[in-house]
């Protein structure tokens, strides 16, 4: 039996018919390749996150620091303990520890030459940096769960040994909102990424956002009388800090939609259009 292709320039695929003891090879048009679910893509960023030694370590100290704080605010705390004494005590290092988790996410792509291989698999590089910001912001939320939980474990400790009452001052109100200040934060490193795609560069941008800038606007807002009341518009450090403390009221509310679309929507899409527009190399 002889086996004769036909060539036909049409849509690849091919249909296969026996023809007078001959083989026709037919080229007919066919469906595309089914488009990969944005689930898969969540799955391999979220593995990626555990892949490297570094990334697993990073991970890794998000608990480790929720206990080395739980234990310093027993062994150090001036004040009778109370749970708001652990909550806060765990959210420093977790206002650090999470943004690097989200800055690396994005940078990794771009510093360890990873974005080649990424999106040439994945084309459509949109889709992937939503699949990071769901695995970040999961990871921010899980790590704070976790924070919550050993703070809560440190509060019964803590009043055993001092031989004291067991305060528990946060509702779960107030918790969600400091759950929604460290996302915020997250969001914020996360931004950084989209925006410079470099690790070393983004953190350094990181600490002067969280750091620097609040010094400079307290002392601003301390020597002049006009700025002290456009503060909480401007300066999202401000707005931050009310989320750790408790409840916000409707004008913080406000002040938290203004100062998250100047710091983070903003410059979040105006990287996301650079990012989809550059060359990878």
């Amino acid at each position: 039996m002889t086996a004769v292709a036909l060539p036909i320039a049409t849509p690849a695929d091919t249909h296969t018919r026996a023809q007078g003891g001959t083989v026709v090879v037919r080229r007919l048009g066919a469906a595309p390749p089914a488009r990969i679910p944005l689930s898969r893509i969540v799955t391999v960023e979220l593995r990626k996150s555990f892949d490297t030694r570094s990334g697993f370590w990073l991970l890794v100290s998000v608990g480790i620091a929720s206990v080395l704080a739980t234990i310093a605010a027993i062994a150090f705390a001036p004040v009778e303990l109370a749970y708001s004494t652990f909550i806060l005590a765990i959210g420093f290092p977790m206002a650090i520890l999470l943004p690097m988790i989200a800055i690396l996410s994005v940078t990794g792509e771009w510093s360890q030459r990873n974005g080649l291989t990424t999106f040439t698999l994945v084309p459509h590089r949109g889709r992937v940096v939503l699949a990071k910001g769901i695995v970040t912001v999961s990871v921010a939320v899980a790590s704070m769960l976790l924070a919550i939980v050993v703070g809560a474990v440190g509060n019964v400790i803590g009043s055993t040994v001092a031989g004291s009452d067991t305060v528990w001052d946060q509702s779960v109100v107030t918790l969600l909102h400091v759950v929604l200040a460290n996302v915020l934060v997250l969001l914020v490193g996360f931004m950084l990424g989209v925006v410079i795609r470099n690790s070393a560069g983004a953190i350094v941008a990181y600490f002067l956002y969280s750091f620097v800038m609040p010094t400079l606007t307290d002392l601003l807002a301390g020597s002049q009388q006009w700025f002290q009341e456009l503060q909480p518009w401007v300066d999202p450090n401000v707005i931050q800090h009310a989320l750790w403390h408790g409840s916000l009221t409707g004008e913080q509310w406000w002040q938290l939609a203004v100062t998250s679309t100047i710091w983070l929507v903003i410059p979040l899409a105006l990287g996301l259009r650079s990012l989809l527009r550059s060359e990878i190399k």
